[in-house]
Order: C-alpha cells, then structure tokens, then sequence
C-alpha cells in the first residue's frame, strides 16, 4: 500500500522548485525584455531604476529557496516581494484578471512563510554539516 511518507523528502525540493520556478523565469525574462519591463514598471508608477534590484531578488532569491541555500531569508525576501508586488501591479481590484492576479501573489507569499516557518526541508544545502 502507497504511503505519504515515501515521497515526503521529494516533497520539499518539489515545493521548492515549483514555488521560485516563476521567479527566476520572471527575473530572466525581463532581462531580455529589459526595456519594455521598465516602460511598464514606469507606468505603474514604479521607477525603472529598481529594475536591476527587481532582477536580482528574483533571480538570486529565487535560486536560494531551489538549492535549499539560506532559505528562511530567501523565502521571507520573496514572501515580501510577493506582497509588495501584489499592491503595486495587481491593485485594480474590479478586474476580476488583477484580483486572481493579486490573490496568486498572496498566496505565493503565504508558501514562502511555511518555508520561513518550517525551513527548507529534504535535499537542501541549510542541511549540509557546519
């Protein structure tokens, strides 16, 4: 019979991976589309000149809770760009596409305080002997 606890240590490298996939590909694309990212930020009201910081948190940060590597600190980063993010981007919230977007962000964050919480979990580098 299939127990839970056999694919528990899968688990948290899945999580892991899943919940910062998105920031590392975000971090990555705009990158590439360095201009038109700072054209929207611009009309959002965010200065363009935080995009190199916004690439990084993604990016690094995103890294960090993958590997396992200071993941408490990667994930309450992340936690709070999500948070920060969901109130300057997805703020309109008679759209029905920015309340799902803004609520997504909330939730993403609310992934990122359990790794806070409870840390990085199986197959992380916080594991590894000092």
């Amino acid at each position: 019979m299939f127990q839970l606890n056999q694919i528990k240590p899968l688990t948290a490298p899945m999580g892991r991976t899943m919940i910062s996939a998105i920031f590392v590909m975000s971090g990555l694309n705009k990158i590439t589309n360095y201009a038109g990212t700072s054209g929207y930020m611009e009309s959002m009201g965010v200065p363009a000149g935080v995009l190199p910081l916004v690439i990084f948190t993604e990016v690094v940060f995103g890294l960090m809770v993958i590997l396992g590597w200071n993941t408490k600190l990667a994930a309450f980063a992340l936690a709070g760009f999500s948070i920060i993010s969901a109130f300057l981007f997805h703020n309109n919230f008679a759209d029905q596409n920015e309340m799902a977007n803004f609520m997504k962000n909330i939730a993403i964050a609310g992934g990122f305080f359990f790794l806070v919480a409870h840390g990085a979990g199986a197959y992380a580098l916080d594991n590894r002997k000092a």
